[in-house]
């Protein structure tokens, strides 16, 4: 069966300066692929004619589907919509259904006079079929040439979200004739890229067409994605399945989760699982622990809170960590971080602590103990199980190298197994 592949074109210079970060290829990348469009390429243009009309000429000759965000506002630089007009040689009217839009927005939500600025945003080439913006006042418009497709859609966020989802996937699935894309993530925690793929090489040889196999590495984490597509959707899924099951056992030493979840995400279902609950003491990662374990919907049934003691008064005072460990042995020691953790299970009265003590850099280090140096505590009321970590990067990168190790200690001492890792 044929692939059916799509470029997306985001306008805008803001994108080109870096001001505004391109979330929305990334989100749509994601949708496509899973309603059996395959992304072929995403461009980033500035609002520039010549350099749009090239995009759209250059693009449509190897995908034929263009989808186009961006550009679509009611100021003078939004030039997508004229560009179009011209482009595929049409004029511009205005539409009734997208100036009723428009009109009740203002009127009902918004509750402001409408200006000619905005009634503007009606005007649409009449050679488009227009997609009706439930969101907000830019509506997106639809193009056919030569049986390619071309679509633009406004580039804020949500409102593209809302088009994508409820009208132009739908519509391209009509139009064309789309394959079954199946996907099978694991995440793996322990083991570098390098060494992952010499101990699976034996297994990715042997993979039978068109099953591909990916390496998402991620900051001590590599996920692992394969990949299948094809006309018929169950022998797709079976095919995938079976070859899924092998890379599980293969893997197992270093398996975290079985499934496209994230490190913070398969802590979650463990606690869930159990009915437990969690809290972090973080002193160098400064609640970005914290952080990652709230990002997950859902985490107030198993996480209870954290106590972000930069300060080494903060220990002494809210963890209960003594002077004289602090005098004879520092911060970012064994003895300080496992008295963190004692005194964290005591004031969040959690099932599960994890707590952090570290220098992040790039200043603060010394000759017994450098910049990277970090301690890690994970416990229950039962033990509490100290490592050591050396890590040598620059100050953000240490601190999410930190949050990942200490999370996936936690993760092994929640799952039952609480045997000590080595020290890093």
């Amino acid at each position: 069966m044929e692939k059916i592949f799509a470029t997306i074109i985001t306008i805008g210079d803001e994108l080109l300066i870096g001001q505004v970060v391109d979330t929305n290829s990334a989100w749509m990348a994601r949708e496509l692929n899973k309603a059996g469009i395959w992304v072929r390429k995403r461009v980033a243009v500035g609002d520039h004619w010549d350099d749009i009309r090239t995009a759209l000429d250059e693009e449509s000759r190897q995908s034929p589907i263009i989808l186009i965000t961006g550009g679509l506002g009611p100021t003078a630089d939004d030039i997508t919509k004229p560009l179009l007009c011209e482009y595929f040689g049409g004029k511009m009217v205005i539409n009734s259904e997208a100036l009723g839009n428009i009109k009740r927005i203002f009127e009902k939500i918004l509750k402001r006079p409408l200006i000619e600025r905005n009634l503007k945003q009606a005007e649409v080439p009449d050679c488009c079929t227009v997609i009706l913006n439930k969101v907000g006042t830019a509506p997106g418009m639809w193009f056919e040439r030569d049986g390619k497709v071309f679509v633009s859609m406004p580039g804020v966020p949500h409102e593209m979200k809302v088009m994508m989802t409820d009208s132009i996937i739908p519509a391209l699935s009509q139009k064309f004739k789309l394959p079954h894309i199946g996907h099978r993530t694991l995440l793996t925690f322990g083991i570098g890229e390098s060494y992952l793929a010499e101990h699976i090489a034996s297994f990715e040889e042997a993979l039978p067409s068109p099953i591909k196999l990916a390496y998402l590495p991620n900051f001590g984490m590599v996920r692992l994605r394969l990949t299948s597509w094809g006309g018929d959707a169950a022998s797709v899924e079976k095919e995938l399945d079976l070859q899924f099951e092998n890379l599980k056992e293969i893997v197992s030493d270093w398996l975290v989760i079985g499934d496209d979840k994230s490190l913070q995400e398969a802590i979650g279902l463990l606690l869930m699982t159990g009915k437990k609950t969690i809290g972090t003491a973080e002193s160098c990662t400064g609640g970005y622990i914290a952080h990652l374990l709230t990002s997950v919907p859902g985490s107030s049934a198993y996480f209870k809170g954290s106590i972000v003691c930069y300060a080494n008064e903060v220990k002494e005072n809210l963890l209960g960590v003594s002077k004289e460990t602090l005098a004879d042995y520092g911060a970012v020691s064994e003895e300080a971080i496992k008295q963190m953790a004692s005194g964290a299970l005591e004031a969040l009265q959690t099932d599960f602590i994890v707590a952090t003590s570290g220098i992040m850099g790039p200043d603060g280090g010394m000759a017994e103990k450098p910049v990277g140096t970090v301690w890690i505590a994970v416990g229950n009321r039962e033990t509490i199980i100290a490592s050591k970590y050396y890590f040598r990067f620059d100050r953000l990168r240490n601190i999410e190298l930190t949050a990942n190790n200490a999370l996936n200690q936690a993760r092994i001492l929640i799952s039952g197994n609480p045997a000590r890792p080595k020290d890093q």
